[in-house]
């Protein structure tokens, strides 16, 4: 095995390593030191952001709460709204019920009286009644004049027996147009005895 020659140390100054070590120390204390300063501000600014945020989550769970409040109470007030319209609704048709019982009601009270009324006046009308049947009679006779069919012959009679129809069609279509007429005529004289006592009261 080959010896080893120690270093030569070259001629001049003693070369410190205590220094060099001293200094290399210190360095690595003041890099160490820049390293935790900085984890330090880094650390704070992250508590910050973490406070920033904390803080604009309650605010915002703040502002959901008030506005579910809000919407709460209005739909609460929405809901008192239609209550009370449907109960004033209700009531409304329940007084227009009462009232048309009570049109309907004195309606049938002041038909009731004028049927009475009139009972009483035909009772004492009651001679004249023969008299009008008797007039009606002759008025008819007038208006037609009793048939001669005795020299017809078969298509003749079928004739007049058509004619005789289409007469009586025409008697029964006035009839029913008279007794409409005679119903309107009835339920408009109510109506207006109804708006009359209506206000009168």
């Amino acid at each position: 095995m080959t010896n080893i020659a120690a270093p030569k140390i070259p001629d001049g100054e003693k070369v410190d390593f205590d220094d060099i070590h001293r200094k290399r120390q210190e360095k690595d204390l003041s890099e160490l030191q820049s390293l935790i300063e900085a984890h330090f501000i880094q650390r704070k600014k992250e508590e910050e952001e973490l406070i920033t945020l904390v803080n604009r989550i309650e605010k915002r769970r703040a502002e959901r709460a008030e506005q579910q409040r809000v919407r709460a109470e209005r739909e609460k007030e929405r809901q008192a709204r239609l209550a009370e319209e449907k109960e004033r609704r209700e009531q409304e048709e329940q007084r227009k019920k009462y009232d048309d019982d009570a049109k309907k009601k004195k309606a049938l009270s002041n038909m009731t009286a004028q049927y009475s009324a009139g009972q009483k006046s035909d009772n004492r009308k009651g001679a004249k009644k023969q008299t009008e049947r008797e007039k009606k009679k002759k008025i008819l006779a007038d208006r037609r004049k009793a048939l001669n069919v005795d020299h017809l012959n078969e298509e003749k009679l079928k004739e007049k027996a058509n004619e005789l129809w289409q007469w009586l069609m025409g008697l029964e279509a006035e009839k029913f147009d008279l007794g409409e007429k005679l119903k309107k005529q009835k339920y408009d004289i109510n109506q207006l005895l109804a708006r009359v006592q209506d206000h009168q009261r």
